[in-house]
């Protein structure tokens, strides 16, 4: 017990010992990370200023953008910080915060993807009562569950984590705070903490999945009967995006899940988190929104807007 000291900040690992290398990596990132904002805003502003797009499809579509800015910001501002001014410090405090929303926004996409299945289950399978159904408040009360699930799942591991005692090496060897480097600098047993985590994962998981495999099941069997190819594609099309982001989202958890967190490189740290933090939020602006005619024409003739009303205040 002498010898028994607290955590009280980590240290997590440096892309290079370069400073060059550091800077240029944290500018790259930088634009990143400007890109990812810039289309989730567009994305959100369009759908709030083009009255055709109040629907619920679009007002899912907001909810998932405001998601994607939001964690894209959990980790990537501090981590572009940290490279600039080379420093590998992240307190305790941080490192739960990283935790915390991470595991909080994750999760709230991942039942939003869950009530946008529905939504167009709804479109396709119902047409005729899709305006009955899918009513405003319905839709507000589906995203709003969509949220409290996932900060409800947040708070239960992070407090269940963040009650163990760190009292080993405070070395991470990642670029943020994620659940398995953390698990390894415990000094405690974790078997528990591990135990609950799985099973209400899978809990969670196995309830959004079967919900998931059953609006799409009906979906793709009501589009096989319709009689006509062009409105077979149609409805595919309405539908594709949505089942582009969630098999990116599905991939990306499938790596942060079972990737090994021994014996990888800092490069390899860096791809891997990539692929589950920096991705999804990169890539659904431009997966959804930027293929969507009716968004992109919201976000040009709002960028115009501002163009125009910039150019006539100077003059």
């Amino acid at each position: 017990m002498g010898n028994f000291s607290v955590i009280t900040e980590f240290l997590l690992i440096k892309f290079s010992s370069t400073r060059e290398l550091q800077v240029l990596h944290a500018l790259l990132f930088l634009l990143i990370y400007l890109a990812a904002l810039m289309g989730n805003l567009l994305t959100i502003a369009a759908i709030i200023t083009e009255p055709h797009l109040h629907s619920p499809m679009y007002f899912f579509l907001s909810n998932l953008s405001l998601l994607d800015t939001c964690t894209i910001s959990v980790t990537l501002p501090k981590f572009i910080v940290n490279s600039l001014s080379g420093t590998q410090s992240l307190s305790l405090l941080g490192c739960a915060a990283q935790i915390f929303f991470s595991l909080f926004f994750s999760a709230t996409e991942f039942a939003l993807l869950v009530a946008m299945s529905y939504d167009r289950f709804v479109a396709i399978c119902h047409p005729l009562h899709y305006g009955i159904i899918m009513t405003p408040a319905r839709c507000v009360w589906a995203a709003a569950g969509s949220w409290l699930s996932g900060l409800i799942y947040s708070a239960v591991h992070t407090g269940n984590m963040f009650r163990l005692p760190f009292s080993g090496s405070n070395v991470i060897h990642q670029f943020f705070c994620d659940v398995p480097h953390v698990f390894k600098v415990s000094a405690s047993d974790v078997s528990h903490t591990e135990f609950v985590l799985i099973t209400a994962s899978s809990c969670f998981l196995l309830c959004c999945f079967a919900f998931l495999i059953a609006s799409y099941a009906r979906i793709f069997s009501s589009v096989l009967r319709i009689p006509s190819v062009e409105g077979r594609h149609k409805a595919i099309s309405t539908c594709s995006p949505q089942l582009m982001i969630l098999m990116l989202f599905l991939i990306s958890v499938m790596i942060a899940v079972l990737k090994d967190t021994s014996d990888t490189s800092p490069i390899e740290n860096l791809l891997i988190a990539m692929a589950y933090t920096i991705l999804p939020p990169l890539m659904n602006p431009i997966i959804y929104s930027l293929r969507n005619q009716k968004v992109t024409a919201a976000m040009e003739f709002g960028i115009f807007c501002s163009y125009c009303f910039k150019t006539n205040y100077r003059t």
